[in-house]
């Protein structure tokens, strides 16, 4: 698994030994961000980022390679978290990322200096409605800008039944996977 694009292209990503973590694929980050580059308007390039269920960063990492400014990692199992501290180190990115240890779908308030996202990876396991739970939990908690771009990855047989104040933008089919874009609103 590699940084696909930006600063970071090419740089090799730490994966799990287990089959615990599903990292997304290359294929799949690649496209995602050529859907938010071809977004009118595009996601600016000071983002900061929200990736939950982070596994092994590999989604807020290729932002942050893309230009993003901040990004958060909110992953509760303790091997991705270390995989994810791993994944900063190796694109020096420790200035701009924190990974915290928490519950996705009880997440808490975001600690101090976080200001909320812009721009959020979902990527729970799948075909427990942790998405939607998730989403939630962390628009209550001051997590997300009220204009939030949220993309959430999830199995594609789920049609998750996402929370009030959400609005579908699109829906992609990768394999076995299903990727869906939302704005809060």
């Amino acid at each position: 698994m590699r940084i696909v694009a930006g600063r970071n292209r090419g740089r090799i990503l730490a994966t799990p030994e287990d089959r615990g973590v599903r990292p997304s694929s290359d294929r799949l980050r690649e496209a995602v961000f050529s859907i938010l580059a071809s977004r009118n308007p595009p996601l600016p390039q000071d983002a900061v980022v929200l990736d939950v269920f982070a596994g092994t960063g590999a989604m807020g990492l290729e932002a942050l390679s893309r230009g993003a400014v901040q990004v958060t990692f909110i992953e509760k199992d303790a091997a991705a978290l270390r995989l994810v501290a791993e994944n900063i180190g190796r694109v020096k990115g420790e200035a701009a990322c924190k990974a915290i240890n928490r519950d996705a779908t009880d997440p808490g308030v975001p600690p101090a200096g976080r200001p909320a996202a812009d721009l959020v990876f979902l990527d729970p396991p799948y075909g427990k409605g942790l998405c939607e739970a998730a989403l939630a939990a962390l628009a209550a908690r001051g997590w997300l800008k009220p204009d939030a771009l949220v993309v959430a990855e999830h199995d594609g047989q789920e049609d998750p039944a996402w929370p009030a104040g959400f609005v579908v933008l699109d829906r992609r089919r990768y394999g076995k996977a299903a990727v869906t874009f939302l704005m809060r609103g």
